[in-house]
């Protein structure tokens, strides 16, 4: 899934500058999860920093106060991921899409550098740029103000790798020599969700990916508190040692509130593979809370508010979900498409039946993803659209609603079922698969609780 973030979200980075972060890297999964006198880690001391509230922040009223830790050093292995020099950079990611350009790209990955950009729209060496292939990723590191340091596109078998040194530039291509490499991080929140990450070079995929596997139990907008931790294991494809692409989260846990959540990957044989707790649950609902992947909510379910543009009093049979223009919408749920087409105040809309009795809107789209029609078939997690501000609307928005049997419910509120578990034929086969993963979750929060007591 590619990770859709915001220039807000930039905005408010370049803002957050972590002097050091806690670290937990490793090469193969083995290494973590033998007996204890095999466990090798090195943690760095994590310094104090503004608490400034981002996407999937604290709720404003919790204190961030001084942090003060303890160093714990045993074995110190190799890091996966290079250390962050005395700039602070940040590394992101993105997969591109349909009928994108070069100049919309480098806005999405963050790249503010006039120089960089006009260095890729005129130089030869950088050409693979210009060849776009939908669905592949591209990742730049940039500094907090948006200075391109590296930029790496693998194009089929071939990496192009653009690196700044200076004032100039030069971009290079060889063809890609991937490796595959299981990485491990343990971080706590202090003032928001990608900040924490951020200090452990947690790419933004994998964040995203934490995101959409827990966003049926935690509500990411409103939920996170300070002290909530998180332990993440995941893929991350090199070329050459340095890193190129993420790959998929193979296991996580999230703390929030006290409630401690698990997540492991697993397909049976060549089936479709999907999350499930450590005791087999999938921990995929059958509906997502939010049809977008960060937004705020700027009107709730309501059985009187006032219509800012009709002037009057009126039901909001749903809710509102502000994002900027052209922000991906996600079907939360698999279903077929009911309607899609212009609706009154709704503007454009999609409605989609869920099962028999189940159906969510969609409204105010800016426009629809390419095969969305009546009739047409979608999985949750699908984009069906992107946000707009067409029909009745002040500002760009999507407008959801959740209806049983044509009767509206609070999308927020609503006790939504569950996915299947594993089925019995499989029982024993995941757990097998799962054990490693909750001994490492169990070292991990045992390093998690050694360092922040």
């Amino acid at each position: 899934m590619r990770a859709v973030l915001l220039s807000c979200e930039r905005k408010k980075r370049k803002q957050i500058m972590p002097q050091a972060h806690f670290r937990i890297v490793t090469q193969k999964l083995a290494q973590l999860t033998k007996a204890a006198r095999y466990r090798r880690w090195a943690l760095a001391l994590v310094l104090p920093f503004a608490g400034i509230v981002t996407a999937f922040g604290i709720v404003p009223a919790t204190i961030t106060e001084r942090i003060e830790q303890s160093v714990l050093n045993d074995i110190a292995l190799a890091p996966a991921i290079p250390a962050a020099s005395t700039a602070q950079t940040f590394w992101r990611e993105e997969r591109i899409q349909r009928g994108e350009t070069q100049a919309g790209l480098l806005e999405r990955l963050g790249v503010e550098d006039p120089a960089a950009i006009r260095y890729l729209r005129s130089t030869r060496d950088a050409r693979s740029l210009f060849q776009l292939v939908p669905g592949r990723t591209v990742s730049a590191e940039t500094t907090a103000d948006g200075q391109l340091v590296t930029l790496r596109y693998l194009n089929s078998n071939t990496l192009m790798t653009v690196t700044r040194e200076g004032e100039s530039f030069s971009a290079t291509e060889q063809a890609a020599e991937l490796e595959t490499r299981v990485i491990f991080a343990a971080g706590e929140i202090r003032s928001s969700l990608f900040a924490a990450t951020d200090r452990l070079n947690v790419p933004d995929a994998i964040t995203l990916q934490m995101v959409e596997v827990f966003s049926t139990d935690i509500d990411f907008h409103k939920d996170l508190r300070k002290n909530d931790s998180f332990s993440l294991v995941y893929e991350m494809h090199y070329d050459r040692g340095e890193p190129v692409r993420s790959g998929r989260l193979l296991s996580a846990e999230f703390v929030n509130q006290g409630k401690t959540l698990n997540a492991v990957w697993f397909a049976a044989n060549d089936s479709e593979g999907s999350y499930y707790t450590l005791d087999g649950k999938n921990i995929r609902k059958a509906f997502l809370r939010s049809p977008l992947e960060f937004s705020r909510i700027t009107s709730g379910f309501s059985a009187a508010r006032y219509h800012p543009i009709l002037q009057t009093w009126r039901a909001h049979t749903g809710v509102d979900f502000a994002a900027p223009i052209g922000a991906r919408i996600k079907a939360t749920a698999d279903g077929m498409v009911d309607y899609a087409g212009v609706q009154g105040g709704y503007g454009n809309v999609v409605i989609l039946r869920h099962q028999s009795k189940f159906t969510t809107l969609y409204a105010h789209m800016s426009g629809f993803a390419s095969g969305i029609r009546k009739g047409a078939r979608v999985q949750q997690g699908d984009i069906i659209g992107s946000v707009g501000m067409t029909g009745l609307t002040t500002g760009p928005h999507v407008h959801y609603e959740f209806r049983v049997n044509n009767v509206h419910r609070d999308p927020l509120s609503i006790a939504v079922p569950v996915a299947f578990p594993i089925t019995p034929e499989h029982k024993q086969q995941f757990l097998q698969a799962a054990a490693p993963h909750a001994r490492t979750m169990a070292t991990l929060r045992g390093t998690m609780l050694s360092t922040f007591e």
